[in-house]
């Protein structure tokens, strides 16, 4: 990796301020300038996964892209298949296509902390058009939402809700997502020599803990035009994405802490948001946060041992869960491990099938039976 264990424990525990109004404000984002990263980008695919920086990943099958000056040459920085441009700070930054017709990419993270209702908030990004894009958009926003937004196409990125009908019918409805903040129609984001900002100010419902940035607009709503850096093996407009910030501008008093339960031994623990692809166990992106808090956890409790358990429904047979489960369970640890955390502090098992919490005859029994929980074994 990159950094020393040590050197991202303070960059992900550490405050990241910037002047709103003259007050010192955190900045909620976790890995704000993509330089935190799991390993090096090798390569950018039409039809990839974007893995290796922590703390974001793309929702769509739109194939989002990650570039580092440690990367390979298609996604290095600051020459990259795309063009030339060094990152706004620090050595990375992502990008996206952000309009090809209806074809979409994203970008999203998971937020520090869920936003307060009433507040003021001040949302920032900055954008480079990439040299080979030949189209320039106007219309890139920050989308804030309760839930985790997922889709299965490369679309425009729609939120989706299941309603039951009287006649015990599921309908899926889909709406349009408005971002809160968008660039202006009429201020085209064309420059591919250096960065601009793209900003604005909201004030939140209340709840919203997931960011997504991108093009929510229309081909035909999205003020294309061409540019004159363009490659016409390209279509659309492609964008360097760097340095978000997401800050309170009115959050002065004082928060009351949650009340926290006193751990004990033998409590056993849900990791609630670990993430697998089906049927594999490589941790996916949108584990971070939970395995922050559990590296915070450890780190505040240097005597604590835990064992982590995986757990599967009951669709396959019982070898194959059960070693499914056990890797699901080692990449836990072997990620907790590569943060610092003493492995003579850790155990892990796979159990498989054999302990369910929930009903296997039901698609959300299962799926409470798919999980990664701990087990505390001395305090």
């Amino acid at each position: 990796m990159k950094y020393h264990w040590t050197t991202i424990i303070t960059l992900l525990l550490a405050f990241q301020c910037n002047h709103i109004y003259g007050q010192e404000a955190e900045n909620l984002i976790f890995n704000p300038s993509f330089e935190i990263h799991s390993m090096c980008p090798e390569r950018i695919d039409a039809l990839g996964i974007m893995r290796e920086v922590e703390a974001w990943w793309q929702p769509t099958k739109g194939s989002s892209d990650y570039y580092n000056a440690c990367g390979a040459r298609d996604c290095q920085v600051p020459r990259n298949k795309l063009g030339i441009q060094a990152a706004h700070s620090g050595d990375a930054y992502c990008g996206i296509y952000c309009s090809k017709e209806n074809y979409r990419e994203y970008l999203q993270t998971e937020l520090r902390s869920p936003l307060q209702a009433g507040k003021r908030y001040r949302v920032s990004f900055w954008v480079s058009l990439a040299d080979k894009s030949p189209h320039a958009v106007a219309t890139l926003g920050a989308f804030f939402s309760r839930e985790r937004l997922s889709d299965t196409t490369w679309n425009i990125l729609m939120q989706t809700e299941e309603v039951w009908q009287p006649d015990d019918r599921l309908q899926i409805i889909a709406k349009r997502c408005i971002p809160q903040v968008t660039n202006p129609f009429d201020n085209i984001l064309d420059n591919a020599q250096t960065w601009q900002e793209v900003s604005g100010e909201f004030t939140a419902k209340g709840g919203e803990q997931y960011l997504t940035i991108g093009n929510f607009n229309a081909f035909n709503q999205s003020h294309v035009v061409e540019s004159s850096n363009g490659n016409p093996v390209l279509q659309g407009a492609y964008y360097y994405i760097d340095d978000v910030s997401v800050t309170c501008a009115n959050c002065n008093e004082t928060i009351p802490a949650k009340e926290v339960a006193p751990l004990r031994k033998g409590q056993v623990i849900r990791l609630k948001k670990i993430m697998f692809d089906t049927d594999k166990s490589e941790l996916l992106p949108q584990s971070y946060k939970d395995l922050l808090d559990l590296i915070t956890l450890l780190n505040e409790h240097p005597t604590m041992r835990l064992e982590v358990r995986g757990h599967t429904d009951n669709q396959g047979t019982v070898e194959h869960n059960r070693v499914l489960s056990e890797s699901r369970a080692k990449a836990v640890v072997d990620y907790l491990i590569s943060h610092g955390i003493a492995a003579d502090r850790l155990e892990w098992h796979g159990y498989g099938k054999t302990l369910p919490i929930d009903s296997n005859d039901t698609p959300e029994g299962r799926q409470n039976n798919r999980r990664v929980e701990y087990q505390i074994l001395a305090l």
